[in-house]
């Protein structure tokens, strides 16, 4: 959105006014997260709160790139001969982080601007007013890695219209504006070129009461429908069976360019991410609250760092870059459901232990 110089570290805590702002300053890496951040942003998050001139907080992204395009994998590929404690220990410390924005005791507001991606999402659509623009380009991509959406994303996806959700979090597609509001991950559109003077403006509010009729002073709609309106029957029927199997069934049976291309990104996808990643889904969508969601996530992640699919979807994506990952299994039909069960047992310490779900 902007640029700063970057000897001011990887996390900017400063004040504008009667707003408090965050800003992610990892620019060349997209704003990616790693655990030093996301321990800065916990402490700008309760410094903000304990201060009585604050009245809003808003988090933004450095560079002309996006807001964060998610945790910084390539530190957890890294880490893969390390110790179960080491390896986790992101997660231990950016899972409580989604907790506090999502119950933050003063209006939280994310600037979704460019690239919002798998943490990002994290870190903005569990705030108060989550605002895009014409650039933003939302995913939860983790499938194409071997992995499932986290961070609290089975606790919102299966709360979007429909099955847009399970599209989003089995396919691991970009959106952009339109779609990220039809999907509940965002609520105001403001077009980029504004949001420094929507900061600006919120800087000058004098009681968290008015910071959302500030907000939808500079909202427009977005440019056209999105996609996932316009196709809502189709991924409604095709994506409400209870197995991949009967999803990838009904997709060969339409005969339409959106069915096809949502097929042919099934197809490419880690066979055991997808089975993970629908039933956390349809659980996320039965669960109690967002805690028991991400105490959930966090076990099923243990186990995916015990398994062979993630450092190889990370080395062909990220390490490598042949784009030619190797799953094991590499067919849906060798992913038994006894398989995934070893995902949601684990004697781990809880993420929130004082927590009654």
């Amino acid at each position: 959105m902007m640029q700063q110089s970057s000897d001011q570290g990887e996390i900017i805590i400063e004040s504008l006014g009667s707003a408090g702002v965050i800003r992610l300053n990892r620019a060349k890496a997209i704003n990616s997260l790693n655990e030093a951040m996301v321990r800065d942003i916990k402490a700008g998050l309760g410094a903000f709160a304990r201060n009585p001139e604050i009245t809003s907080v808003i988090l933004c992204g450095e560079g002309e790139r996006g807001l964060c395009a998610g945790g910084d994998v390539r530190q957890i590929y890294a880490a893969r001969t390390a110790s179960e404690a080491d390896r986790t220990r992101f997660w231990r410390e950016e899972f409580p982080l989604n907790y506090a924005i999502s119950h933050y005791p003063k209006p939280f507001i994310a600037f979704m601007d460019g690239i919002v991606m798998g943490g990002g999402v994290g870190v903005s659509a569990h705030g108060r007013y989550r605002i895009v623009t014409e650039r933003t380009r939302l995913a939860m991509p983790e499938t194409a890695i071997g992995y499932f959406p986290d961070v609290g994303a089975t606790w919102l996806l299966p709360k979007a219209p429909g099955e847009a959700g399970t599209w989003l979090g089995l396919t691991g597609r970009e959106v952009g504006a339109a779609d990220a509001i039809y999907l509940g991950l965002g609520d105001y559109h403001i077009p980029s070129a504004r949001l420094l003077e929507l900061m600006d403006a919120l800087g000058r509010v004098s009681f968290s009461a008015d910071i959302g009729a500030v907000i939808e002073s500079f909202a427009t709609p977005p440019e056209g429908t999105g996609q996932l309106a316009g196709n809502r029957d189709m991924i409604d029927a095709a994506f409400a069976g209870e197995s991949v199997e009967a999803i990838i069934m009904a997709l060969s049976a339409l005969d339409n360019d959106f069915a096809r291309e949502t097929l042919a990104t099934l197809q490419s996808r880690s066979p055991t991410s997808l089975k993970l990643t629908l039933r956390l889904l349809r659980m996320g969508g039965q669960s109690s609250g967002l805690v028991e969601c991400l105490e959930r996530e966090f076990v099923a992640g243990c186990e995916v760092l015990r398994n062979h699919d993630f450092y190889e979807g990370v080395r062909a994506a990220l390490i490598d870059k042949d784009r030619d990952p190797k799953w094991r299994p590499d067919t849906l039909q060798a992913v038994s459901s006894e398989a995934l069960d070893r995902y949601f047992v684990s004697s781990l310490t809880p993420l929130f232990p004082d927590h009654r779900l």
